[in-house]
């Protein structure tokens, strides 16, 4: 028997990047899947790859910021599946302009920020809680840059760390608002993986071999890698876990590597 037999799982943000492997992990294990993002043909190409029969994972076109958009999919999920086993709350944004020495943000683009970042973490739970009914876990997608500061230009990406500051903070509270219901809540905290967002940051691989120099591990790391963390945490092997942060970094936040340290 698999894993996640029998298992519905909702993830924000599945079409691409971390949502998409980890989406790809959970139905190989048995689970069905619904895909919510604001990229229509991009979650629907992403569902017919994972599953052609259209039986095990619904897609569902969602923008996380904006209430009746996420009460709407939780109507499709219960008629669809009838309830949920876990959520990851993956959906981001970030946008980064490394060459300017300056970015200011304006009020318009930090509404946009908190409004996918946190509003749509915090209200895609709100939303979804009705559907279990029996325990369950929930995983929110953070970043490293909540526990280390770096300099990725100024203004913008200060804006995507702080949202996700937010983000891990909640993961905590909820843990505990939660756990008579049987619901554990954690995050997890990427550091530099090879999604479209660093590609962003990083556009070249000179840029990419920078960041990579920063990680102890030697490497900038792989969705798989992170949808590892997700699928454990999500799964009943996690069932004693809650509350935490865990950083899937390479050793970024934690350790300093080799190259940046005193020779002798």
């Amino acid at each position: 028997m698999a894993a996640f037999d029998g298992k519905t799982v909702l993830i924000t943000g599945g079409g691409s990047g971390i949502g998409l492997a980890t989406a790809r992990q959970l139905v190989d294990a048995g689970a069905n899947v619904v895909l919510a993002g604001r990229r229509v043909e991009t979650i629907d190409l992403a569902a017919k790859e994972l599953d052609p029969s259209g039986d095990r994972v619904l897609a569902v076109g969602t923008d996380v910021s904006r209430e009746d958009e996420l009460d709407e999919l939780a109507t499709r999920v219960r008629g669809r599946f009838g309830r949920l086993d876990g959520v990851f709350a993956n959906a981001g944004m970030a946008s980064y302009n490394p060459i300017a020495p300056r970015s200011d943000v304006s009020e318009a683009e930090f509404d946009r920020y908190v409004g996918v970042n946190f509003k749509g973490a915090f209200f895609t739970i709100q939303t979804t809680l009705p559907l279990f009914d029996d325990g369950g876990s929930v995983v929110l997608n953070s970043t490293c840059l909540v526990h280390r500061g770096m300099g990725l230009a100024m203004g913008l990406a200060t804006m995507y760390a702080s949202t996700k500051a937010a983000v891990a903070s909640l993961a905590r509270l909820l843990a505990a608002d939660l756990a008579s219901q049987g619901i554990r809540v954690n995050s997890v905290s990427p550091g530099f993986i090879r999604t479209d967002m660093l590609d962003e940051l990083a556009p070249t691989d000179e840029a990419r071999d920078v960041c990579g120099q920063l990680v102890p591990a030697g490497r900038i790391g792989t969705p798989e890698e992170v949808a590892d963390a997700v699928t454990f945490l999500l799964s009943d092997r996690a069932a004693y876990i809650t509350g935490q942060d865990l950083g899937v970094d390479g050793g970024l936040v934690g350790s300093l590597p080799m190259n940046t340290t005193v020779q002798q």
